[in-house]
C-alpha cells in the first residue's frame, strides 16, 4: 500500500510539470513505475562532464546547475526541472556537468524508456529539443558566441518563412483541422476569422486537449485552439524571435506582416536548422557520428566556422575556445569509437591534450599534441591494449584533419604513454634536474588538460607539479630563458622585421616572436606562483593576483596577446576563404596602417615583459 501511495504521489507530481503534464492519463499512470528515486547531497555531481549519462533526471525537490567545459554557468533549475536530455538526445559522453546546489531528490528515467516515450509522444521530444536549444544558447553566450551565431543575428524572420501559412476557419471542426494538418504535413495550423488571425492549434493540442480529454472531434476548432496567440513580425531578427519563444516556452510562432496578415509559422526546428554552423552544434554533430568517416566529414566544417567568427569580430580568445571545443569533441568521439572496438580498458586511464589545445587556444592547422596517463595498477600484459588504442586514435585524428606532431609528442610514442608514477618521476626530473634541451622539449607538458577517461589521474599529477614548481628556481630560470630567446619582430626604429629567406620571405612570423613568446612568459609566471591556470589569459591574471605583474603591465600584456592572436586568426580566415594552406606568416600587404601601428605597440609590450622576466631570474648563471 505504501508503494502504491508513493507511485501515486509521483504521478501527481509529474502531472503538474512540463512536459509530462501533456501526457495522456494512462501513460502518466504507468510512468512512475519505470522511474527510480535518488538523493543528492548539496555539492554532489549528478552528471559528470566527460562521462556517459544513461538517465533523464527530474528534480522532485532541491535545485541543480549546469556548467560547460570552461566552468561557465549554462542553466539552473529547481523543482520539476529536467537534466540529462542533451546527452541522451545528442550522444555521450556528457559535454556539461550538472551539480546539486541544494540537497535534492531526483526521479530517474532510464535512457531506453526516455527514447521510447519521446518516440511515442512527439510533443515530449519537441520539449526536450527546445530545452537543449535554450541551454546551449546559454553556452553560446558564455563563450561570446553571439557573434558566432552570425546567422541568427543577421537573419530576418521573413527568410525563415519557407511556405504559405496553412489555415482553417474558426468554424471548421477539430476533425477537419486534423485532416488538414495531415494533408499538408504540418505540426500546427492557423485558425482564421475573416482575414484576422484568431488562434493556432498544434499537434500537441490535438493530443492533450482533444484525445486525452475525450473531446468530440466534431466540435469547432475554436473551442480547443490557443486564442490570440503570441506572434512575431516578419521583419524582426531571428534572434528576437528566439528570445520570445525561449522566454515563453513555445515551439510555434505565427509570423505577421506590417498589416497583421499571417505570412507563415516559425518553429524551434527552423531556428536549430539556422544554427547548423554554430560551433556548439558542430561539436554536437561530431558526438553523434557512428564512425570516423562521419567525424572527419563534420570536422571539415570547422574552417568555415572560424572564418564566420572572424567576419563577425569575435575575439581571438573566444575563437580559440571554439576551435578547442570542436577538437575536444573530435578526440572524445574517436576515443569512444576505438574503445567500442577494442573493448573496455583493462585499467583506468586519462587521455590528455597538450599545448595550445590544453590552453583552449587552438588555431587552425594545428597538429596533434596528446599523451596518456595510465593507472599505476597497470600490468605488463595491459601494455598492448593501450598501444593499440593510442595508435588507432592518433591515426584516426590524422583522418579527421589533425596531422601528427613533428616532434612525436603523441600518445602513440611509448614515452608519452606511461603510468602515473612514471609521469611523476618524469616531471620531477624536469623540475629538479633541468637540462636546457630537456626543458625546451618538456615545456609543452606543463600545458596539459584532461580530455577523456579517469580525470582524477590528471588531477593527481597536476597537484604534484604545482606543489613542486614554485621552489624549482633553476627550472624556472630555464623557462624564463626560453621565454626571452625569441625577440618580437620589431626593429631598432620600431619597424616590423620580416623573414629574410625561405618559403616565407618578406612575411611577418606572428607566432614565434609574438603569440609563442607571450605563452612562454605566462607559463613561467604561473608556475612560479603555483597557479593551476593553463590558459594564457588566465595565467596572466594569476600573475597579477599574486603581484608578479602589476595591473598596468598585466592589462597591456593581455591586450597585446589578444590583438596579435586576432591578426593571426584573421589572416588564417582569409586563407580559408581563398582556399590556401593555413599558416602564421602574415604579408605586410594584409595589414592596414592601424594594424601595423598596433602590432608595433603590442610587440613593444612583449619585449618589455621579456626584459622584466629576465630581471626576475638569474639567467646568466645557466647555460
Amino acid at each position: 500500500m505504501a508503494l502504491d501511495v508513493e507511485l501515486s504521489e509521483m504521478r501527481d507530481f509529474l502531472a503538474r510539470h512540463e512536459p509530462f503534464d501533456a501526457l495522456p492519463g494512462p501513460v502518466l499512470d504507468t510512468l512512475p513505475a519505470q522511474m527510480s528515486v535518488e538523493y543528492f547531497r548539496r555539492g554532489t555531481r549528478i552528471i559528470e562532464r566527460g562521462r556517459d549519462n544513461s538517465h533523464l533526471y527530474v528534480l522532485r525537490s532541491g535545485a541543480a546547475e549546469v556548467r560547460d567545459a570552461q566552468g561557465t554557468l549554462v542553466d539552473r533549475g529547481g523543482e520539476g526541472s529536467c537534466f540529462g536530455a542533451i546527452s541522451l538526445t545528442q550522444g555521450n559522453p556528457s559535454t556539461v556537468e550538472v551539480t546539486a546546489i541544494e540537497d535534492s531528490l531526483a526521479l530517474l528515467l532510464p535512457a531506453e524508456d526516455f527514447h521510447r516515450l519521446c518516440a511515442e509522444h512527439p510533443d515530449l521530444a519537441s520539449f526536450f529539443d527546445g530545452q537543449r536549444f535554450s541551454q546551449l544558447s546559454g553556452a553560446v553566450e558564455s563563450l561570446h558566441l553571439s557573434a558566432s551565431g552570425s546567422a541568427i543575428l543577421r537573419t530576418r524572420v521573413r527568410d525563415l518563412v519557407g511556405r504559405e501559412p496553412v489555415a482553417v476557419a474558426t468554424t471548421a471542426t477539430v476533425q477537419e483541422a486534423a485532416c488538414t494538418m495531415s494533408k499538408h504535413a504540418v505540426s500546427s495550423l492557423l485558425v482564421m476569422e475573416g482575414g484576422r488571425l484568431a488562434g493556432i492549434i498544434t499537434d500537441r493540442d490535438l493530443r492533450s486537449r482533444v484525445l486525452a480529454a475525450g473531446v468530440d472531434p466534431a466540435v469547432p476548432v475554436s473551442e480547443v485552439m490557443t486564442a490570440e496567440p503570441v506572434t512575431g513580425a516578419v521583419d524582426a531578427l531571428a534572434f528576437e524571435v528566439l528570445l520570445e519563444m525561449v522566454g515563453r516556452n513555445i515551439h510555434h510562432l505565427p509570423i505577421l506582416d506590417s498589416a497583421g496578415v499571417p505570412m507563415g509559422v516559425v518553429t524551434t526546428t527552423d531556428l536549430l536548422r539556422l544554427e547548423h554552423a554554430n560551433p556548439v552544434y558542430l561539436a554536437g554533430d561530431v558526438a553523434k557520428q557512428p564512425d570516423v568517416t562521419g567525424v572527419a566529414r563534420v570536422a571539415r566544417r570547422l574552417p568555415a566556422v572560424v572564418q564566420s567568427l572572424v567576419e563577425q569580430d569575435a575575439s581571438a580568445d573566444d575563437i580559440g575556445r571554439v576551435v578547442t571545443a570542436v577538437g575536444d569533441a573530435v578526440e572524445r568521439r574517436v576515443l569512444t569509437l576505438a574503445e567500442a572496438d577494442l573493448g573496455p580498458p583493462p585499467v583506468p586511464y586519462c587521455w590528455v591534450a597538450l599545448g595550445s589545445r590544453a590552453r583552449l587556444e587552438q588555431a587552425l592547422a594545428a597538429d596533434q599534441d596528446n599523451a596518456m596517463i595510465i593507472d599505476d595498477s597497470m600490468q605488463p600484459e595491459h601494455a598492448e591494449w593501450f598501444e593499440r588504442l593510442a595508435r588507432r586514435v592518433t591515426d584516426d585524428l590524422v583522418t579527421c584533419g589533425y596531422p601528427p606532431c613533428p616532434g612525436d609528442v603523441m600518445a602513440s610514442n611509448p614515452r608519452w604513454r606511461q603510468p602515473l608514477a612514471r609521469w611523476r618521476r618524469e616531471f620531477s626530473t624536469w623540475l629538479h634536474e633541468p637540462v636546457p634541451d630537456a626543458v625546451l622539449g618538456a615545456s609543452i607538458f606543463f600545458d596539459m588538460r584532461p580530455v577523456h577517461g579517469d580525470l582524477s589521474l590528471h588531477d593527481r599529477l597536476r597537484r604534484h607539479v604545482l606543489n613542486s614548481a614554485p621552489g624549482s628556481r633553476v627550472f624556472l630560470a630555464h623557462l624564463a630563458k626560453q621565454a626571452t630567446a625569441h625577440e618580437p619582430p620589431l626593429g631598432f626604429f620600431r619597424g616590423l622585421v620580416l623573414e629574410k629567406a625561405g618559403d616565407h620571405k618578406d612575411t611577418l612570423d606572428i607566432k614565434r616572436g609574438g603569440i609563442a613568446t607571450v605563452v612562454e612568459l605566462a607559463r613561467a609566471h604561473a608556475l612560479s606562483a603555483g597557479s593551476p591556470a593553463v590558459n594564457t589569459q588566465a595565467r596572466i591574471q594569476a600573475a597579477r593576483e599574486v603581484g608578479i605583474l602589476g595591473d598596468e603591465r598585466a592589462d597591456d600584456l593581455r591586450d597585446a596577446y589578444e590583438f596579435i592572436s586576432y591578426v593571426r586568426l584573421r589572416h588564417q580566415a582569409g586563407q580559408v576563404r581563398r582556399g590556401e594552406q593555413v599558416d602564421s606568416f602574415v604579408a605586410p600587404s594584409e595589414l592596414s596602417s592601424f594594424d601595423k601601428r598596433h602590432l608595433r605597440e603590442a610587440f613593444a609590450i612583449v619585449r618589455a615583459a621579456q626584459s622584466a622576466l629576465a630581471r626576475r631570474y638569474p639567467m646568466q648563471y645557466i647555460s
